[in-house]
């Protein structure tokens, strides 16, 4: 009920369309009811024989065409005005959650399966539309029935109405057990399709790694079993269903039976007519119908409601990063870093940097080297706000970052990963992507400094050519220049290379550091590198170890002091 109730105010704007489809679909239902008595009223007619038949006739065949009518246009304008309401919200959840989505840190990523949180974004949002323009109706619907068909029922024949009411306790008793027990049972439905989704997600997207170490009788088995799982868990609400529904058949069949029979010993009393007994019996099987669908909306209303909580787990998520109310806007900065007391974990029981104080001057190309894991990336990282330090803090011209918009500060910032990730979309669109305003001579202009300009004009298409999902269609190295022309392109005043040239041959990487070398002038230079050989004009490099930092100096200094830095040196000479 709480998750319904979080729904319906969630579809607050499309109140109107709700409203007027529930007044639709009564009116349609009411119109209903006059099928029974329409009979009722012909049988009696009938039976007594009357001189004006022909016209009584005429007067309940034009009341009934009119109440099917009403109905066929209720239901229709009901159904279009919940769908529209419905699908209308679907979006608005979807855009809300996907929003939520892109300002959750990297750390709730970490601890996520894409697949997953695909599956909540596509297929448990949709779920909104099953409970508004399914679920919900039919329980109006089905409770309206149950009370205007109940007085019909009295109205027609008191005693045969509470005759019929025999058989309701059982029947509200099992639908109210298999409530009970199949709730559970689409919770954890969820669960497993959502990580069903996760692992195909995985596999799709390495499926070139699956393929090259031959996996592929090993993840076909582990689909295979989440397969099973889901289909147990479904099995097992189908075994609910299957087992509630005879009963509640055979209950109201009984009822059924118990009323002809006490009404045939009514009308053989006198009572009755054989025309109430055959409008009674119509109403009854109206008056049975929502108990026995009820089942039906609770199985249909516990697989919905396990969809949304899904969505809204995530929607009430808390922020790992959070952009203060009165955050203030940076401009474009000089591009003065420091790292004051900083200490930072991905967990509670590794850390990876400790009490770091470091102040880079605007201008300077800092180089950070170290071991794999030592926390290199992770500076870069907190530069961004990808991550918040558990202590300390990051200026930025004098600015803690955590006062200032993320918008603004990411906004300053240029990044070239080690592991490129490009869109499925043309060679522009990727370069232009952090730069919208950039003009076409401005993008070939940053393509010719990141040597990737020649390659792009001998494609047939050129820089319209689409290079499908991640770049599929091309090379790492030619990923990664198209990753370096998009970092130029924006034109930040700081400038991250994470291993930016790894992908690249000798002699391109050679090409393209002496281009980056040309814009790093200009800006705050950050490079991660493991070959020592392209931050020999670093300004400063950063030597880590552990959780600290060991060295800092130039390459010649460095060298000339021993330490770490000269045993890497001396160990990539060799």
């Amino acid at each position: 009920m709480k998750t319904t109730l979080r729904t319906l105010q969630g579809a607050k704007a499309y109140w109107g369309f709700l409203i007027a489809a529930m007044i639709a679909i009564v009116i349609a239902t009411i119109a209903g009811f006059y099928t029974p008595w329409a009979l009722r009223e012909f049988s009696n007619i009938a039976s007594k024989g009357s001189d004006d038949f022909a016209k009584e006739a005429l007067r309940i065949g034009l009341l009934l065409l009119l109440s099917t009518a009403t109905q066929a246009i209720g239901s229709s304008a009901s159904g279009y005005m919940n769908h529209h309401a419905a699908l209308h919200y679907v979006a608005d959840l979807r855009t809300t959650l996907y929003g939520k989505l892109q300002h959750m840190s990297l750390r709730y990523y970490s601890k996520s399966r894409t697949g997953d949180l695909t599956g909540r974004v596509v297929n448990d949002a949709m779920e909104a539309e099953r409970l508004l323009a399914h679920v919900i109706p039919d329980f109006v619907v089905n409770i309206l029935t149950f009370v205007g068909v109940g007085v019909l029922l009295f109205s027609i024949n008191v005693k045969l109405a509470i005759v019929s009411l025999i058989t309701i306790p059982f029947l509200i008793g099992i639908t109210i057990w298999q409530s009970k027990k199949i709730a559970p049972v689409w919770k954890e439905n969820s669960k497993v399709r959502g990580e069903l989704s996760g692992t195909v997600q995985d596999n799709l997207s390495g499926i070139k790694e699956i393929q090259i170490f031959n996996r592929q009788e090993y993840e076909r088995k582990k689909v295979s079993k989440l397969s099973l799982l889901h289909a147990k868990a479904y099995l097992k609400a189908s075994f609910f269903f299957e087992t509630t529904f005879p009963l509640l058949a055979f209950f109201t069949a009984l009822g059924t039976v118990v009323v002809i029979i006490f009404g045939g010993q009514l009308v053989s009393k006198g009572e009755v007519t054989i025309a109430d007994i055959v409008g009674f019996v119509m109403y009854l099987g109206m008056f049975y119908n929502p108990v026995n669908t009820f089942s039906r909306l609770v199985e249909m209303a516990g697989e919905s409601t396990a969809g949304l909580r899904r969505v809204f787990e995530v929607i009430d998520e808390d922020l790992d990063v959070i952009e203060l109310a009165d955050a203030t806007k940076l401009n474009r900065v000089k591009g003065n870093i420091e790292f004051k007391n900083l200490s930072f974990s991905y967990d509670a029981h590794t850390p990876i940097l400790n009490n770091i104080n470091l102040s880079i001057q605007a201008g300077q190309t800092i180089a950070l080297v170290g071991a794999t894991g030592v926390g290199k990336t992770t500076f870069a990282s907190l530069l961004n706000r990808f991550y918040d330090p558990q202590e300390g803090a990051v200026f930025l011209d004098g600015v803690d970052i955590k006062k200032v918009t993320l918008s603004s500060l990411r906004n300053n910032i240029s990044m070239v990963l080690q592991d490129t990730f490009l869109f499925n979309g043309t060679i522009y669109e990727n370069i232009v992507y952090g730069h919208k305003d950039a003009d076409k001579e401005q993008v070939i202009q940053a393509a010719k400094a990141a040597k990737i300009h020649d390659f792009i004009n001998e494609l047939e298409q050129g820089y319209d050519t689409v290079i499908g999902e991640r770049g599929v269609r091309l090379s790492g190295g030619q990923k990664q220049r198209i990753s370096i022309a998009r970092a130029i392109l924006r034109n930040a005043p700081i400038l991250i290379l994470d291993e930016a040239t790894s992908a690249l041959d000798t002699k391109t990487e050679r090409e393209i550091q002496g281009a980056l070398e040309e814009i790093s002038k200009e800006r705050t230079t950050f490079v991660i590198a493991h070959r020592l050989s392209t931050i020999r004009k670093a300004d400063k490099i950063v030597v880590l170890d552990g959780t600290k930092i060991v060295q800092i100096g130039t390459h010649e200094e460095l060298l000339h002091s021993g330490g770490l830095y000269a045993k890497l040196h001396a160990t990539q000479a060799s």
